[in-house]
């Protein structure tokens, strides 16, 4: 694969490539563009990270090339890095001095020296991230590429620049980014280095919980992050990662009666989602919408295998999941729960008869998060058995029917209920207490089941009803 020198030419045209080496042949330093952004100009991928190396000090051509800039540019210099950064509109630029590392075992910080371009190219991850541009006047737009990092990417190939498994045992989040370029960019793991991978997978330990889940949600932003989830699998670094998912393989059998293998179906669900959305917490929802069924597996002489409850169950193991990873414990863990504790809801809607009750429960407990419920219900049909799929897609499209008349209808999304708590304590002389949450639980469930409507007169007549029958009589009465 020759290096596209119009392609090259158009990707350097932006003017602080020509200011960056103008600066740095001022200051007589060889200065290259390097890593994600010239491989990402080969695989016609937009790459918005620029990273500067030069062979002297990155924090000297930095500041140079800031001032030179002029206004509206911002640096940041970070000294115990040895970096800095520039930033102006729409732009950001990395710069490090050109470097060689050594590594300890029992850390993935190295011991940093300066070095030469040779050096700097030796430390990187992947053959395709170590291609560099130069960007002094004389060479300018010249492709260094030691390693083949262009033929790898003809054949899509992740592969290290050296030995894989010093390239591993040194940054073990390097297995992580393999698998995380394997999947987002459809290439596949080069038969040695994935080899070493397995070999390394143990010392996966010593990263931070919050370096493996950025990876992971990259794999989980990915068009097919199946694909991620299946190598993890296949280097046996899932079940350090993510034990609970690990978990879901397999197939029981007993009397010669199976169930799916619900690690496939997962994953066949998490691809089903993405075609649809690139919502991260969707995603998220359906990785882990059958967490559960491992710990929630019976087998019954006359049903057969039974999973009772893994939805209200997996609702539960979310936030310990959530912790462990390193995963935000705010409301978009909540919206994981819901999701995943609601899933079955609208599946059993769709096998049963859809009564106007059942709908507008399922509106009220689902609020705006409904269409992402069916979204991920719809996606859950897997079956091969073609008929099986049609039937369920054809109740589901009856009960977004029924959804949309009985939102119309009733107005129960996100439903308030038609008299407060404190209304209630108000008209009754009562103090907090559960006799004010049982009529107020009354009041709503007439309303979900169709009793009486959403309204606030037919809710006080009702209220009025259900208090005389607990004895109460109105002590302030509403006008």
């Amino acid at each position: 694969m020759r290096p596209d020198k119009d392609l090259i030419d158009e990707h350097l045209e932006h003017p602080v490539f020509s200011i960056i080496g103008k600066v740095a042949d001022e200051k007589n330093q060889p200065c290259y563009v390097i890593g994600g952004y010239v491989r990402d100009i080969f695989l016609y991928r937009e790459s918005k990270d620029i990273d500067i190396v030069t062979v002297g000090s990155g924090i000297e051509l930095a500041t140079a090339v800031s001032r030179k800039m002029g206004k509206g540019v911002h640096l940041s210099v970070f000294k115990n890095f040895g970096t800095a950064q520039v930033k102006a509109k729409d732009l950001e630029v990395e710069f490090v001095g050109a470097r060689k590392e050594s590594y300890q075992r029992d850390s993935r910080k190295p011991i940093v020296e300066d070095g030469t371009l040779e050096d700097d190219q030796n430390r990187r991850d992947f053959t395709i991230n170590a291609l560099a541009l130069c960007l002094n006047k004389e060479h300018f737009g010249e492709l260094a590429d030691p390693f083949n990092g262009m033929e790898d990417m003809e054949h899509g190939i992740i592969r290290t620049p050296l030995d894989p498994d010093i390239t591993f045992s040194d940054d073990p989040l390097r297995m992580m980014r393999a698998i995380r370029f394997a999947t987002q960019l459809n290439f596949k793991i080069e038969e040695k280095t994935f080899a070493a991978i397995e070999r390394n997978r143990e010392r996966i330990s010593i990263i931070s919980k919050e370096r493996v889940i950025d990876e992971l949600n990259k794999i989980m932003l990915s068009d097919e992050p199946s694909r991620g989830f299946l190598l993890l699998d296949e280097c046996k670094l899932l079940p350090l990662i993510f034990p609970e998912l690990d978990a879901l393989k397999g197939v029981d059998t007993v009397a010669g009666r199976g169930h799916k293998d619900n690690f496939y179906h997962t994953l066949m669900v998490l691809d089903n989602v993405s075609l649809r959305t690139r919502d991260l917490w969707l995603r998220w929802a359906a990785l882990l919408h059958d967490i559960a069924k491992p710990v929630t597996k019976r087998y019954d002489a006359k049903l057969g295998w039974t999973f009772h409850n893994h939805n209200f169950v997996g609702e539960k193991m979310i936030p310990g999941i959530f912790r462990r990873m390193k995963l935000p414990l705010n409301e978009k863990m909540k919206y994981v729960q819901k999701i995943v504790g609601l899933h079955m809801r609208p599946i059993v809607l769709a096998e049963e008869e859809v009564t106007d009750s059942a709908v507008r429960r399922l509106l009220f407990d689902a609020g705006d998060d409904i269409e992402d419920l069916m979204m991920l219900c719809e996606a859950d049909i897997t079956s091969k058995n073609q008929e099986k799929v049609k039937r369920f897609l054809e109740n589901f499209a009856l009960v977004r029917t029924k959804l949309r008349e009985i939102e119309e209808k009733d107005r129960v999304r996100n439903m308030q209920p038609p008299i407060s708590g404190e209304e209630i304590m108000e008209i009754f002389g009562l103090s907090p207490s559960r006799t004010v949450g049982d009529i107020k639980s009354a009041i709503k469930d007439a309303v979900l089941d169709g009793i009486i409507p959403n309204e606030r007169d037919a809710a006080y007549r009702f209220m009025l009803e259900t208090a005389e029958k607990l004895g109460l009589k109105p002590v302030h009465p509403l006008r």
